[in-house]
């Protein structure tokens, strides 16, 4: 994936699209700083998880799982899905994926040498 330079010269509709962006990533780059938002959104990678399976994964107690569960699905980066008495969550979208895909590279694949 390359980047493009921005354009030297932007005008005000091209500025005011890149603040948007910017804020948009800083928001989302807010969500994922967390290290219990960022195990959960890394386990959820491989597919759905039950909250109980993710209290398991994170050897979390429900409160703290939930609570990062909810600020994961008001940043819309997670889905919950209710099966009887149990919640399931999955990625909403493709995002969180690839980003989690660079931080692997970076962080976990070779024991994390950079």
């Amino acid at each position: 994936m390359a980047l493009s330079a921005p354009a030297t010269e932007t005008g005000p509709e091209d500025h005011l699209r890149m603040v948007e962006n910017a804020q948009e990533a800083a928001e989302f780059l807010k969500a994922i700083s967390h290290e219990g938002r960022l195990m959960i959104l890394c386990h959820l990678v491989t597919g759905e998880k039950s909250v109980g399976e993710l209290e398991r994964l994170l050897s979390a107690r429900q409160a703290a799982v939930s609570q990062q569960l909810s600020r994961l699905r008001a940043e819309g980066l997670v889905v919950p899905r209710r099966e009887g008495k149990t919640i399931f969550y999955s990625l909403a979208d493709n995002r969180p994926r690839k980003v989690l895909g660079l931080l692997y590279d970076l962080f976990c694949e070779d024991g994390g040498a950079i």
